[in-house]
């Protein structure tokens, strides 16, 4: 019987494996990888062009409030329609707790936007900002096992952080729940003494923020989020680091053995601080926290994500249009304190990393898959049937042509945002066709897809989030003398 799609005459590429087959595709799962395959009732032609495991994009921000009370120029329509252009099949957004929320109720509200609006597969991480007893004793446990097997934590904001006894709270959740904890690791009380300083002195302009937020703030912050997760012996991944201070934090902590995972972002690759340097408030554009470093910065990330310091490289798509709405609350009078924090990112991030990681030589093609899809299907407990090309697997494919050439405008692309921070960047390399679970999402440039058309994709517990087993000596004493801590 004839398949109901064939792949045909493409180079699959995997983390591990590159190899010239077709690839057989039957009620949305890989059925078939052969040398060659008979015709089926439907074939496209990947000649010359490289088949990739579709893109997973775990650190998204859509549809979503900041703690500043300011919302996402995207949507799950617009977002994921962004993110299949971009080569990216599933998304892991975050379901955002602000305090005072109810953690179910956060949740439902993001699976029923969700469910009407993604053209794409996803799942979701939660933000915890409000540990209540409740969550962590009652919520948590039932939403871990409904598939979200993930949460974030904050070191700094006024809104998000948590305190060091809140923070052991979750991390000791996570590990009695197998799920995995990531952590924005910023000291948050060097950057408000730097913030409060900074505007005494009028300096409000964009790039302060950069000073704002020195590399030592997220050094330290690093190294304490190492520490307390050694403490209750739990994995922990670093999300968005952008410098050799926190990069180093993470190698030394690996080369203890910890599970300590770390990730970065195309910001922290391809702009510096003199970004957030350009006349009047252009540099808002560009804010992020933490944000861009230099060029020596650049080269200690790119360093990270080929010597296994990066297991995931993700957008931290955070759109905000460059208005009252978005970037600019307080029109021409926001300072940088008050500007949105985030980046556009979520359709550039894959040609990015593969323009400038393999095109320039610096990643081969597996490296490319492992830290644009494979890594982050381990991490977040969606491996196999997400990240990699294997019988029984989810047809997720992405036909890649490594020789088209783009010059990136913001009027190309499909999120919401009406600006791009790499404007008129070169490319090479770009994805010309793009698979869902066997239903052709992107061809020819055109969207074939329709609102709610994506899935919910519950995550499993990871095995990159289990303990070493390894505890603390003082640790190990207080289990003997006093409360279950497991």
């Amino acid at each position: 019987m004839a398949h109901e799609l064939v792949v045909r005459g493409g180079t699959v590429v995997t983390a591990t494996e590159t190899v010239r087959c077709d690839v057989g595709v039957d009620g949305g799962r890989v059925t078939a990888l052969a040398e060659t395959l008979p015709a089926g009732r439907r074939d496209i032609d990947a000649g010359g062009l490289y088949v990739l495991p579709g893109g997973i994009d775990s650190h998204v921000h859509i549809e979503q409030f900041s703690s500043a009370g300011v919302y996402c120029a995207d949507d799950f329509h617009s977002g994921t329609v962004a993110a299949a252009f971009g080569g990216t099949t599933t998304i892991v957004p975050f379901a955002a707790q602000h305090r005072g929320m109810k953690l179910r109720s956060v949740v439902e509200d993001y699976h029923r936007r969700a469910s009407e609006k993604a053209v794409i597969d996803y799942a979701f991480h939660l933000i915890l900002a409000d540990p209540t007893e409740e969550a962590l004793q009652e919520d948590l446990p039932r939403l871990v096992d409904e598939g979200i097997t993930s949460f974030k934590i904050y070191m700094t904001y006024d809104r998000l952080r948590l305190t060091d006894e809140q923070l052991l709270d979750v991390l000791s959740a996570a590990r009695r729940l197998g799920a995995l904890t990531m952590i924005h690791a910023e000291n948050h009380g060097m950057i408000a003494w730097l913030s409060h300083r900074l505007l005494q002195a009028g300096a409000t302009a964009p790039r302060y923020h950069a000073i704002s937020h020195p590399r030592v703030a997220e050094g330290e912050a690093v190294q304490r989020a190492v520490a307390l997760a050694e403490l209750v012996d739990v994995p922990i991944l670093i999300v968005h680091v952008s410098d050799l201070t926190g990069a180093s934090a993470i190698r030394q902590a690996q080369t203890r053995g910890l599970r300590v995972y770390g990730e970065t972002c195309p910001q922290y690759l391809f702009l510096t601080g003199e970004d957030l340097d350009r006349p009047g408030l252009e540099g808002a554009k560009y804010g992020c926290s933490p944000p861009p470093r230099d060029r020596a910065s650049q080269e200690a990330i790119w360093k990270g994500l080929v010597d296994g310091t990066f297991q995931a490289y993700s957008s931290d798509h955070a759109p905000y249009k460059f208005d009252e709405s978005g970037k600019l609350p307080k029109g021409e009078r926001t300072t940088f304190k008050e500007m949105a924090n985030g980046v556009p990112g979520i359709e550039l991030r894959l040609p990015l990393l593969f323009s400038e990681g393999v095109g320039a030589g610096r990643l081969s093609l597996n490296e490319f898959v492992a830290l644009g899809a494979t890594n982050h299907a381990k991490l977040y407990g969606l491996y196999p049937r997400k990240g990699t090309i294997a019988l029984g697997g989810d047809a997720d494919l992405v036909l890649w042509d490594p020789k088209r050439r783009v010059h990136v405008t913001a009027a190309m692309l499909h999120d919401r945002t009406g600006y791009t921070p790499y404007e008129g960047k070169p490319l090479t390399g770009w994805p010309v066709t793009v698979i869902s679970r066997g239903r052709v999402l992107i061809q020819d440039g055109q969207l074939h897809a329709e609102p709610g058309s994506g899935q919910f994709i519950p995550a499993a517990r990871s095995d990159w989030a289990r303990p070493r087993g390894v505890a603390v000596p003082e640790l190990a004493r207080l289990r003997e003398i006093g409360p279950a801590l497991d």
